[in-house]
């Protein structure tokens, strides 16, 4: 079997999937988001809140937040890849929160270098199908300067490894193993954390005293969805044979499988993410940071 590429970061790719992902957010995490921003001191630049968007992509976190969020507001989006960010700016442009316009700025480059002191004038973190992508170390490091500098973080949309298909399949238990092998690979020296970074986020935010809170936030893709249905399995199965190539013989005819019916509308698809909100702990004296 010649697999497919798993899903890049297109704008194709970031597009198909963004009313699936804004279907799954765990809406039961905002409360607590707002409540803290409301009781908090957070920091604001000429009245609006500051919201830092890490891996923004096409900035479908600012698409889906900011109404959600208190006040006017002012993103900053960081993006490795100046053509995505290009592309969220645009989109934040058209956004208003609460009747007021949602102001924006770029920030290209690594977005896994942030320390404490960068984030004295944010008020909240987020990111949105990063944390997957990260390993434990930047993860740890993550949660050092949203914890040292008193900061939430709201962080959506993780893989968690948990996938089931109607009907099932034989090859879906094996093909789901490497999938997840996969997504734990080593890459440049880096070793991914994959679907055990929800995880590790609410032990590394839970080790330095902040409140951690998460909730599943799952795709569930069905006949309304073939579109980004047949894209994920094409990623889903090229990655499971790019890490088991002994897959591949297998892996062909059951794609066709798959995609048939897909097509006929005969498939379901659960896919496991997780949405995770990490609250700092109280400054020395019992006041927010």
């Amino acid at each position: 079997m010649n697999a497919p590429e798993a899903p890049q970061f297109t704008p194709h790719w970031l597009a198909l999937r963004e009313d699936a992902d804004a279907d799954a957010r765990a809406t039961g995490l905002l409360g607590p988001l707002r409540d803290h921003l409301a009781a908090a001191d957070a920091p604001r630049r000429d009245g609006r809140l500051v919201v830092r968007d890490l891996g923004c992509g096409t900035g479908s976190q600012a698409r889906w937040l900011a109404g959600r969020l208190p006040g006017p507001q002012h993103w900053i989006l960081h993006d490795r890849d100046p053509a995505l960010l290009a592309l969220a700016a645009a989109g934040t442009a058209r956004l208003t929160a609460h009747g007021t316009a949602v102001t924006a700025e770029t920030r290209e480059g690594d977005l896994t270098d942030l320390r404490a002191a960068d984030l004295a004038d944010t008020s909240l973190v987020t990111a949105s199908a990063l944390l997957d992508l990260l390993t434990a170390e930047e993860v740890d490091a993550l949660a050092a300067a949203c914890t040292g500098a008193g900061r939430p973080a709201l962080l959506t949309l993780s893989v968690t490894g948990s996938v089931a298909l109607h009907p099932a399949d034989p090859l879906d238990t094996a093909v789901a193993a490497a999938f997840d092998a996969h997504q734990r690979r080593r890459t440049g020296g880096r070793r991914l954390l994959g679907p055990d970074a929800v995880a590790a986020a609410a032990e590394a935010f839970g080790r330095l005293g902040a409140t951690v809170l998460h909730l599943p936030s799952p795709w569930r893709l069905g006949p309304d969805r073939a579109a980004l249905a047949e894209e994920w399995l094409r990623g889903w199965v090229g990655a499971a044979c790019e890490q088991e190539p002994d897959l591949a013989p297998r892996a062909d005819a059951y794609l066709r499988r798959r995609l048939d019916a897909c097509a006929a509308g005969a498939l379901h698809v659960t896919v496991g993410h997780g949405d995770l909100l990490a609250l700092p702990p109280a400054a020395p004296g019992g006041g927010a940071r």
